[in-house]
């Protein structure tokens, strides 16, 4: 399988990943799928992206999360210059 995440191939898991119900299930799938260290960085990277719609410094975010900086400024181009799924999620949680 090839790295594409617009595939076939990764639609079973999306569609997994859409059955979830409660924070709960997430936790119990998640840790199943993923090492700590992957859960770790996916929640740091989440973060990150919020405190920069927050307007942040990259300081500030750095010693709050403890992202490097090569973090910040991907996880920033993602937002600049991505498919606009962190603004999707972020958006929902911030109208709950």
């Amino acid at each position: 399988m090839g790295k594409k995440v617009h595939s076939k191939e990764m639609d079973p898991l999306y569609e997994g990943i859409l059955q979830l119900k409660s924070i709960e299930e997430c936790k119990l799938f998640f840790e199943d799928l993923c090492t700590m260290n992957e859960l770790i960085s996916l929640a740091q990277r989440f973060e990150v992206a919020r405190m920069l719609r927050q307007d942040h410094t990259y300081q500030e975010i750095a010693e709050l999360t403890g992202a490097s900086t090569a973090t910040i400024s991907r996880v920033n181009r993602s937002l600049t210059y991505g498919n606009d799924g962190y603004d999707l999620v972020l958006d929902r949680l911030e109208k709950e």
